[in-house]
Parts: structure tokens; sequence; C-alpha cells
């Protein structure tokens, strides 16, 4: 059995907490609207008696998930209300939404073998004979549809994925434990969604939404082809490059 280690959190990380919920729990309220200018990093530093460099810290995190924007020169705001998830790193849905301080919660709408077509085949490069599972998993952020995620898996990697249950465990979550991830490829897109996807996703079908197909990896082959869709006017990309 795996013991873990506890480390002491120093006192500036634990502060430096603290203003991140502080931040939080004032947008949460309501009492920071969207585009609201929220205190600098003199003014929190001065708030919570810390170090500069402590508050700094709380507000680029918090930008970096999507929270805040920061403008040189004008200040920090608090960001339009949409779910924001990097192209360049695949993160767990699960973890963005817990770090933004919501709930998160999924339904699992579908999970059975797939008739594995010509198409279906050559991209996770298997067999039409081969066996294929598919998943439909709806994840909620604040018990709001944010992201419908259909995915196609190469049983003969995974083979236990059928047998999972992903309203506690994200697919995601649990294919990164099982087959880690190697690589990855990306194909995004904004669509109107097909009836079923927006009944789903609680939107009208006459609103676009953002696509995202990602093919994965792990060392012994082709994963998952993912097909993750979300309301456009509640969920973005982005990134962040540090050179």
């Amino acid at each position: 059995m795996k013991t873990k280690t506890i480390k002491k959190t120093p006192k500036s990380a634990a502060k430096f907490t603290v203003i991140k919920k502080h931040i939080c729990q004032q947008i949460e309220s309501g009492a920071w609207e969207q585009n609201k200018k929220v205190p600098s990093e003199n003014e929190l530093a001065e708030q919570f008696s810390v170090s500069r460099m402590t508050a700094r810290r709380a507000l680029q995190e918090l930008t970096e998930q999507g929270l805040l924007v920061r403008s040189q020169g004008a200040g920090t705001f608090v960001a339009t209300f949409k779910s924001q998830s990097s192209i360049l790193e695949i993160r767990n849905i699960a973890d963005e939404i817990f770090e933004r301080g919501h709930q998160y919660s999924a339904e699992t709408i579908t999970l059975e073998k797939a008739t594995v077509t010509n198409e279906l085949a050559i991209l996770l490069n298997v067999k039409e004979t081969d066996i294929v599972y598919f998943s439909e998993v709806l994840h909620f952020e604040n018990q709001q549809p944010i992201q419908l995620e259909q995915r196609y898996v190469n049983a003969s990697l995974v083979p236990e994925y059928i047998k999972q249950n992903f309203n506690n465990i994200t697919p995601h979550e649990y294919l990164t434990l099982e087959a880690p991830l190697t690589e990855a490829t990306h194909e995004i897109e904004a669509i109107l969604a097909e009836q079923k996807v927006a009944a789903l996703l609680n939107m009208p079908n006459t609103k676009p939404c953002l696509q995202v197909k990602r093919r994965t990896w792990s060392s012994a082959g082709v994963v998952s082809l993912a097909i993750l869709t979300s309301p456009g006017d509640k969920y973005r990309l982005g990134s962040r490059l540090v050179f």
C-alpha cells in the first residue's frame, strides 16, 4: 500500500491561497461582476498583510485559469464568464472546473461497443473486426452542461474501459492512469450541433458550438478518438506560452 508524504504549507502559500479564495468568492457571489476592475497587487498585499509577490502570484494563477484578465497599464479585471481550456496542454476537465472554484459533475449517457467503420478503423489504427468502445459523457459546471464528450477507445489497449463509472472518474483521468499519454493531435472548429447534441447541452441548434476532435496515443498505439463539443458562448480555448 502506497503512503503519501504530506508537506507543510509555507505561510506565503497559505496567504496566496486565501487571496485566491477571496477573489473567487467575490465573483461567485456576484459582488464582482464581469469586467469589474479588481484590487491591485499593492492593495491586496496591504489588505492581506503579505508581500506584493504573493499577491501577484494569486492574480497570475487566476488569470491563467481564465477567471481574470490582466491589461498592461490598466489593471486586472474579472473575465467574461466563459470557461477556458488550454490547446497546448491536455487537462482533466474536472480539475479545470474545480480550480475555478466551481462544482463539477458528470452524467454517462452511453457506454457500449461501437460499430467499427472504415474511417474509425483508420483513425484508431484497428481492423473493422476489432472491438472498439464508445462513451458519451456530459460534463457539468455548477449544474449547467458545459461539454459533451464522445469518445471511441481501442479496447485492446484499455480492455476495462467499458466497466468504468464515468460519473465518478472522467474518461481522460482513467485513460491517463491506464494508458499514459505520449502524443496527441487536435482539430478545432466552430459548428452547429445536431439536434441531439444541442438538446444535451441545453441550447438551440442554431447557436454555434466549439468542437475539438482529439486523437491520443500511448506507447502501445492509438488509444482514443474524442469529440468534445461545448456551447460557443460558455467555453473558449486559450493558451499561455513562456519563452
